[in-house]
């Protein structure tokens, strides 16, 4: 992972840079997004944000009130009211699911935030180039941005630098910089003391179950799980996948035989269900981490990429604690996720 060091140097090449368009005086700001410099209207006042990470990350940095649409919050909202309080009730919620490019256009945003199996898909017709023709610039997620050379796979990035340059980059063009900017630095203070806390002699193995049925969906090298891994002083078990979030045969888990299994928890595939799969499938049925319930299970907008992934590398660190994985570090939780009452996590009673 890369050193805090590294981390800040490359955040602030994300620094916006404030301009005027010499044809109508309009003022503009231009950020770094995915590699490109991206140049917004100011001030950015009507923003549609898809998916309950991107929406942790814009309240996170202050753009509630340019919040003119959501969607895909519904399985969030637990969390999301948790973290951020009652104005998560007065966001306009236009669709529970991905949003069409109907919903989009008749929110009529300045600015689309979104990213690549996060909303945009050219399969979907939904893409910078098309909003572009209504009108509506597109700030892409940062942990989901194309691969260079036409590689199908998503991430190009460490994935707190992702998370870091976005929260950045939204307070920017939403006219609250310095509350992006000061989340982002809570956020690397609390992840240098994990990175300082005791580390374990030999890291245990976490291996990230989204879903499973034929194969197992997980996360690679660029997702948000291999920063909150990482960070807790485990190894992520699909470390070596160079993609965000992927599918792997059960072969994969097996072989693995990781110390510790961890769970996605959003509509689909309920927790309950992923374990009986667990105990059920021949690969995993015998797993030390299977028989003993060696399980953790947060809400998919911890997962992602969003502001609360400090909250679940702290939460992992706790856990890995408690099962006598990793010594002692002092470090509480801010987030108290037990308040969520979520099935698949005995170690917190």
């Amino acid at each position: 992972m890369v050193a805090m060091v590294v981390i800040c140097a490359v955040l602030l090449s994300g620094c916006g840079a404030a301009g005027e368009t010499a044809a109508t005086g309009t003022s503009t700001v231009t950020v770094t997004n995915c590699g490109e410099e991206v140049t917004f209207p100011q001030p950015v006042d009507r923003l549609f944000v898809n998916d309950g990470g991107m929406i942790a990350i814009a309240l996170a940095a202050g753009a509630r009130e340019q919040m003119v649409a959501v969607s895909s919050m519904a399985r969030d909202v637990d969390v999301l009211r948790m973290a951020f309080g009652p104005q998560v009730d007065t966001l306009n919620e236009v669709t529970s699911g991905r949003p069409t490019l109907e919903h989009i256009v008749a929110a009529k945003p300045q600015v689309l935030y979104a990213g690549y199996n996060y909303g945009l898909g050219e399969e979907r017709g939904i893409t910078p180039e098309i909003l572009g023709g209504y009108g509506i610039s597109v700030y892409q997620l940062s942990e989901a941005c194309r691969q260079v050379d036409g590689q199908p796979m998503r991430g190009t990035m460490d994935p707190w630098v992702a998370l870091d340059t976005d929260l950045r980059n939204i307070g920017i063009i939403t006219g609250h910089a310095e509350q992006g900017a000061r989340v982002a630095d809570d956020i690397a203070t609390r992840l240098q003391a994990l990175r300082g806390a005791p580390q374990p002699e030999h890291k245990p193995t976490v291996f990230v179950f989204d879903s499973g049925t034929d194969t197992i969906f997980t996360s690679g090298v660029f997702g948000g799980p291999q920063g909150i891994i990482d960070a807790a002083g485990a190894r992520n078990a699909t470390a070596d996948i160079r993609d965000t979030w992927t599918t792997v045969s059960w072969e994969r888990l097996a072989t693995a035989d990781p110390d510790l299994i961890v769970f996605v928890d959003y509509p689909g595939q309920s927790v309950e269900e992923k374990i009986e799969v667990l105990r059920s499938h021949p690969a995993s049925r015998n797993l030390a981490a299977v028989r003993e319930r060696r399980f953790v299970n947060l809400p998919y907008a911890m997962w992602v990429s969003s502001p609360l992934n400090i909250d679940a590398a702290e939460t992992l660190r706790s856990v890995l604690e408690n099962h006598g994985l990793a010594p002692a570090s002092g470090i509480t939780p801010r987030l108290d996720v037990t308040r969520l009452g979520l099935t698949g996590n005995d170690w917190l009673r």
